[in-house]
């Protein structure tokens, strides 16, 4: 069994014996899922964050069970067909355990941060030592390739690349106007 919190806003029109007649019937549907009621806390009416349908407020309820998780999808689909509950959120409460009990993931790290403090992951600091044996920190990466002529004129012997493509080192690359979109026609005109 699980522990579980359910928040109920109701509909604020509702009278006092119509209000407890819609709490009753939850805590009934809980009950007969071969759940157990831990407590029952009303909240009273409070204003909404945002409009729901025309109403600005509801009336809150806070209500602590345990049941089995498979019940719960009963009890939500009875709580969606009820007029009076306007809206509903049902979440897990989890008592979390110690440190000990978490999953290898979960685990701290040590103040280095790069060794796994679980044993069970003895494997997995292995195969990073492999990793890191592969690359010896002496030696120096290869840059990666860049998209220039240049970069391509060495990578690629003279004889395989058409002269057109890769300019010589000593020409000068073509000028451009100075303002994107002018023609060089306005320009002659402007200058003559």
């Amino acid at each position: 069994m699980r522990r579980y919190e359910l928040m109920l806003l109701l509909r604020p029109d509702l009278e006092d014996d119509k209000l407890q007649a819609a709490v009753e019937k939850v805590t009934r549907a809980i009950v007969n899922g071969g759940g157990s009621l831990s407590k029952v806390s009303p909240w009273g009416k409070r204003r909404l964050a945002y409009d729901i349908g025309t109403h600005r407020e509801a009336s809150y309820f806070l209500i602590h069970f345990d049941i089995e998780p498979s019940q719960v999808r009963e009890i939500e689909r009875g709580m969606l067909i009820s007029e009076e509950i306007l809206r509903h959120l049902v979440t897990v409460l989890e008592d979390r355990g110690p440190a000990e009990d978490l999953a290898p993931a979960a685990a701290p790290r040590s103040a280095e941060g790069s060794a796994l403090a679980s044993s069970d992951t003895d494997s997995v600091e292995d195969e990073t030592a492999a990793t890191e044996d592969a690359v010896a920190p002496d030696e120096p990466l290869e840059a990666a390739p860049s998209d220039s002529a240049d970069a391509l004129a060495e990578d690629v012997p003279a004889e395989d690349v058409p002269a057109e493509e890769v300019p010589a080192n000593d020409e000068p690359a073509e000028e451009t106007p100075a303002v994107a979109g002018t023609d060089p026609a306005d320009e002659e005109r402007a200058a003559g």
